[in-house]
């Protein structure tokens, strides 16, 4: 594998492969040029395709049972109300620019989810999306400084799009496209005042696009309607992304690979399953009374003593069992529990959509996707239509199905592969490969010369399909 004094990557979350590689190809002339100057094609994103844990396991090389994230919220315990948030310091193995730290090398990092609180590295590091604010006194930088300097260096730096579930799209569109600018303004800023070795940005923005725009120009969704006012804006958008890759492609050098990739895909929501409305019909799960406004679970009186399984919404299903001698009200006896978690994945994958037809629904269980389990994992992991369906926690809909999201208007949900362009100088030019992203980190760490660890199994980019002896750290 070639090697190289600096590594650039441009992350891009959910950008979708079927726009860039097909429907949006010969439109975008540097993103086109970079695919012609290397290797490039999908990217397979972790189960589940979601930003916390993808990019986490991506810069890190280890899936999502061994980081112990499996979603945004995340139990903490095995009781009825232990969820946190996922942040930085959810993430305790070694990442990337660790690895890099260890030969002197310094790292520009801004935006990689996630990275608030903003953890010390050597180098530079801007707070991801999950930042509660840039303006208030909490540090959201490394250094504590650099805050200050990003703010000028982009007339106010912003790390998300306030309010992205929106009916209002003129105000949602001029959100997206500044927060996409200041975001490249912030990168182009550091990566050229900064004497870096590792170069990273991740542009939440192309995901919020996709959240609020997808139906306006793809025809197959249903709420697509033709001749609409936003019909072009997701083709202008992809154009702008690609004119600031394009500026800060000028800055790489012989010496430096440059890497575009994303997180995961995207596709069109065809609706939403209300799973815990399906568990109470099915008598799995007990509420004392069924609202009669959309109600999170957390907010009703539950009676766990005849509650079987309960789950929480999102882009997937997170679908939990009451287990005897686990939880603490739990009426699943242990000896039942593996033929009723069988009996409620068949159940589940069974759910026709909202025309009474077959979804394709896929069903996992956590020890059938990832080799160790840390923390406290879900008893399934659905999803819904292959992901054409988003799953709806909150009760009150008086139905199975939704055509709505509980949470606001989206219009996308995110799909299983995103994509990756990998070009630098004795990179094997124009040629199409489908890999995996746990193979990003030791590209990355190969790329540099380094060693990489025994726990990063993810087959590398450029080797050849299969998994390669390691050598450890």
């Amino acid at each position: 594998m070639p090697q190289f004094e600096r590594v650039m990557v441009i992350g891009l979350d959910c950008a979708a492969p079927q726009l860039v590689f097909e429907q949006f190809a010969g439109q975008l002339p540097h993103l086109d040029r970079l695919r012609r100057r290397g290797q490039w094609g999908r990217l397979e994103s972790v189960v589940p395709p979601i930003t916390v844990p993808a990019w986490a396991c991506m810069m890190s090389g280890r899936d999502p049972g061994r980081l112990g994230i499996y979603g945004f919220r995340n139990r903490t315990r095995h009781d009825y109300s232990g969820f946190a948030i996922a942040n930085s310091l959810s993430v305790q193995d070694r990442q990337v620019w660790d690895y890099l730290s260890d030969t002197g090398a310094r790292s520009v990092l801004i935006g990689v989810p996630p990275s608030f609180p903003p953890r010390p590295v050597h180098g530079w590091r801007v707070g991801c999306f999950l930042t509660p604010s840039t303006t208030g006194q909490e540090a959201w930088t490394h250094p504590r400084e650099l805050a200050e300097e990003l703010h000028r260096a982009t007339g106010g730096y912003e790390v998300d799009v306030m309010n992205f579930r929106t009916d209002d799209k003129d105000r949602l569109l001029a959100d997206i496209f500044r927060l996409s600018d200041k975001q490249f303004d912030a990168a182009l800023h550091l990566a050229r005042t900064k004497d870096w070795r590792y170069f990273m940005m991740v542009n939440i923005a192309v995901d919020r696009m996709h959240h609020g725009f997808w139906r306006y120009f793809d025809r197959q969704h249903r709420k697509h309607e033709r001749g609409n006012r936003y019909e072009a804006a997701m083709l202008e958008f992809y154009r702008r992304v690609d004119a600031r890759i394009g500026e800060l492609l000028e800055l790489a050098d012989d010496q430096t690979a440059v890497l575009v990739v994303s997180d995961h895909g995207a596709k069109r929501i065809d609706g939403g399953v209300c799973i815990n409305e399906w568990l109470v019909r099915e008598g799995l799960l007990a509420v004392d009374a069924m609202p009669k406004t959309l109600t999170p679970l957390a907010k009703l009186r539950v009676d766990w003593a005849r509650t079987r399984a309960w789950s929480e919404g999102g882009y997937y299903a997170r679908v939990f069992i009451n287990k005897q001698g686990r939880e603490p009200m739990g009426c699943v006896a242990a000896a039942d529990y593996e033929a009723f978690r069988d009996d409620l994945a068949r159940r589940i994958a069974a759910i026709p959509d909202d025309q009474g037809r077959p979804m394709g629904t896929r069903v996992f269980k956590p020890e059938q996707l990832y080799p160790e389990i840390r923390g406290v994992a879900p008893d399934l992991l659905v999803h819904f239509g292959d992901l054409h369906w988003r799953s709806i926690g909150t009760l009150g809909h008086g139905s199975v199905h939704t055509l709505e999201n509980d949470t606001g208007p989206d219009d996308a949900n995110h799909a299983q592969h995103g994509m990756y362009i990998l070009a630098g100088r004795g990179i094997e030019a124009a040629r199409s490969v489908d890999r995996h992203l746990l193979g990003v980190a030791p590209t990355i760490l190969d790329l540099f010369g380094l060693p990489v660890p025994a726990e990063m199994t993810g087959p590398p980019l450029l080797a050849p399909s299969g998994r390669r002896a390691r050598q450890a750290a």
